[in-house]
Order: C-alpha cells, then sequence, then structure tokens
C-alpha cells in the first residue's frame, strides 16, 4: 500500500481531502499544514504521495518538492492558472474546483506507477561489493590459468555454475577458489 500525506495550509482543507481518499480506498498517514511536518512524516515512509497545496504555512510546494526524499511523489491542488506556471516539471496537478473523480483517478495513475518502480527497485540487481568483485575476477582468473578458458568462458562457467547449485556469483567464486588453490 502506498502511503499518502495531505497538506494544506488550512487543516479543514487537509481534513477534506483525506476524507475523500479514505473513502477512496487509500491509506492516508496523516493530515499536516507545514512542510517541516510532511518532511518529518516522510522521514518514517520509504515512499509515498504528498498530496498538498500551492502554499504551506512555511513554505512553497518548489521548496517542498526539493526536500522530499527520492520515491515521494506529489500531487498539488491549486488555481488553474498556478498549475499552468508550475517550475517543477514531475509534478502532477490538478486545478481547482477539485473533481473528486479527478482526484481518485490522478491518485489512482500516481500509485500504479509507484508500484511499478516499487517492484522494478527490489527486482533490480544489487551492486555488488569491491571485494565481492575481486573474489569473482580472482576465479575467473584461476579457471582462466587451469583449464585454458578466455575470460568469456570462464564467467559463463561460472554463471552456469552458479545457477545449478543455486548460489550467488560470489558463493561459487568462492567454491571454486576453495577447490583448485
Amino acid at each position: 500500500m502506498i502511503n499518502v500525506i495531505v497538506a494544506f495550509p488550512k487543516i479543514e482543507n487537509g481534513k477534506s481531502i483525506k476524507n475523500i481518499l479514505i473513502k477512496s480506498g487509500f491509506q492516508v498517514g496523516s493530515v499536516c499544514v507545514t512542510g517541516a511536518q510532511v518532511l518529518q512524516n516522510t522521514d518514517m515512509l520509504g515512499d509515498g504521495i504528498v498530496v498538498c497545496g500551492y502554499r504551506l504555512q512555511d513554505m512553497l510546494y518548489t521548496e517542498l518538492h526539493e526536500y522530499l526524499p527520492p520515491h515521494f511523489q506529489m500531487l498539488m491542488v491549486a488555481a488553474p492558472n498556478l498549475c499552468e506556471e508550475r517550475e517543477v516539471e514531475d509534478i502532477v496537478c490538478l486545478s481547482m474546483p477539485l473533481k473528486v473523480h479527478e482526484l481518485v483517478s490522478t491518485m489512482e495513475m500516481m500509485v500504479y506507477t509507484m508500484e511499478r518502480q516499487r517492484k522494478k527497485r527490489k527486482s533490480a540487481p544489487k551492486a555488488r561489493s569491491q571485494e565481492e568483485k575481486q573474489l569473482i575476477q580472482q576465479a575467473k582468473e584461476l579457471l582462466m590459468v587451469r583449464n585454458n578458458m578466455t575470460e568469456e568462458e570462464a564467467h559463463r562457467y561460472m554463471q552456469k555454475t552458479s545457477m545449478d547449485s543455486g548460489t550467488g556469483l560470489t558463493e561459487t567464486a568462492q567454491m571454486i577458489l576453495s577447490m583448485l588453490s
């Protein structure tokens, strides 16, 4: 579930938006009136959506956007002229007067996009440390010397062995080094 933070300078406006979102099945974590409160809440969350107005009690939307953690998106609700003049391109903007179905469908679109990005991040391979890279390189070099393999052949051999044994490439490199050394 995607975390939602609602932020408007008037608490009543924030609570109205929160009620609409909750009735539509969204999980709203908090309603804030200042950017500082929003940022404090985002620190506790991994990712989410901030639904806010053009101006909060302590900062404009541009400042808030600048300080948001990288996996947070912003949906700004503002007057039509402010939406057209917005300075930051990756902020979604809905014009006032706000229509409930537009808010809900826009939020659904943003949630869908964020869930896809989250899956992509989780499935991305983790970067190897310098030690792991050196270990793999040493195992390849040992295979190249002992078995007259090219670097590509040694790498393919290690990949296949890794897949066949169900271990990671680093563990396979450790096994090769311990067996052939």
